[in-house]
């Protein structure tokens, strides 16, 4: 894509990084009126059956993680126009998806300014290696990488290592006001989970608080990690890193049910939202539809991304995604000497 093309691309999506306060609102409503009342079913249908309860926490959860996608739209300031708004609500919304504002702001920039540069790995993404990197690599980092990389690691342990342990401490280097908003986020925390506890008991509440947890925090995870991990992504050294192409080749166009994409706020559409982050997430799939040149992005459906559990490492010489027994074979088609089998 040539600097020209790429600059014609911008331009086409800027008339969208406008959010418009009526919709936003509208979002606020048919998002936490469903997640609180869905909430409060869910008590009540422990004294019915646990199996109603359950289904209860799945619905529930799939709203948390829309809740999210608007704590996110906050940390980009495309939720509202007013950036002091911005950031009120987003500390709010922060406090029930387990996420402190300022911080996850700050990682998530950087995450943007970053994405799918190979010398700028390590803020805001998932633990890469190359092929080279990993073939190298000594025998517990080797260890420790595959632990990582894991599905029941990364969408098990992940969930609970994230937002329950990291996210409750600051950053090394992080500002005051950063810090602030840290301590002021886990002490709401404390507030509102103590208090329901105490009102409905400690057990009812995390019979319903727990499922609705994992469910939503393994999805967050997942989503992430298709919208970043797919075949023919694109990874490039820093001199030869392109902003747009990082976005339009680098993150999946993860086409969801009509079901799934609302309650996902538009996530799929993540080329969109990695080409410019102002577009607020209900203007993504207009976006898209109304620019031509992002018809031909990546593609990623329901069934198709399971495909991506496979992809460990990136293969550097072929420019795509590998698992480990294919990296094996194309490092020994590199280097006609022993490879090691430790792993």
């Amino acid at each position: 894509m040539s600097i020209q093309k790429m600059k014609e691309l911008k331009k086409q999506i800027a008339p969208y990084e406008k959010s418009t306060t009526k919709a936003s609102i509208w979002q606020l409503i048919n998002t936490f009126v469903p997640f609180f009342l869905l909430w409060f079913l869910a008590y009540k249908s422990l004294a019915v059956s646990y199996v109603l309860t359950l289904l209860l926490t799945v619905i529930a959860a799939g709203f948390l993680v829309r809740i999210f996608i608007i704590f996110h739209d906050c940390c980009h300031h495309s939720f509202f126009k007013n950036r002091s708004l911005n950031r009120v609500l987003g500390t709010l919304t922060g406090v029930l998806t387990l996420f402190p504002y300022d911080q996850w702001a700050h990682d998530h920039s950087v995450h943007h300014a970053t994405s799918s540069n190979l010398d700028k790995r390590g803020t805001g993404d998932l633990w890469i290696l190359t092929v080279e990197e990993y073939t190298t690599s000594p025998l517990i980092k080797k260890i420790g990488y595959r632990m990582y990389r894991n599905p029941f690691v990364m969408f098990g342990l992940g969930p609970i290592y994230q937002f329950l342990i990291k996210n409750r401490f600051n950053r090394k280097g992080a500002r005051k006001e950063e810090r602030m908003n840290t301590y002021v986020t886990n002490g709401l925390i404390v507030i509102l989970f103590g208090s329901l506890s105490w009102l409905i008991g400690w057990q009812n509440f995390l019979l319903i608080q727990g499922p609705i947890f994992f469910i939503s925090g393994a999805a967050g995870i997942w989503l992430f990690y298709v919208q970043h991990t797919f075949e023919d992504s694109y990874f490039e050294e820093d001199a030869n890193w392109e902003y747009v192409k990082a976005a339009v080749e680098g993150s999946s166009f993860y086409k969801l049910p009509k079901l799934l994409q609302w309650l996902t706020g538009n996530i799929g559409y993540h080329h969109v939202h990695h080409l410019s982050p102002r577009i607020p997430n209900y203007l993504l799939e207009t976006a898209h539809n109304r620019t031509a040149d992002l018809q031909n992005v990546p593609t990623v459906t329901l069934a198709t991304s399971w495909k991506s559990l496979q992809f460990h490492l990136w293969d550097e010489k072929n420019k795509k995604f590998v698992g480990y027994k294919d990296a094996k074979q194309s490092v020994k088609k590199r280097i006609p000497v022993k490879i090691e089998t430790e792993l």
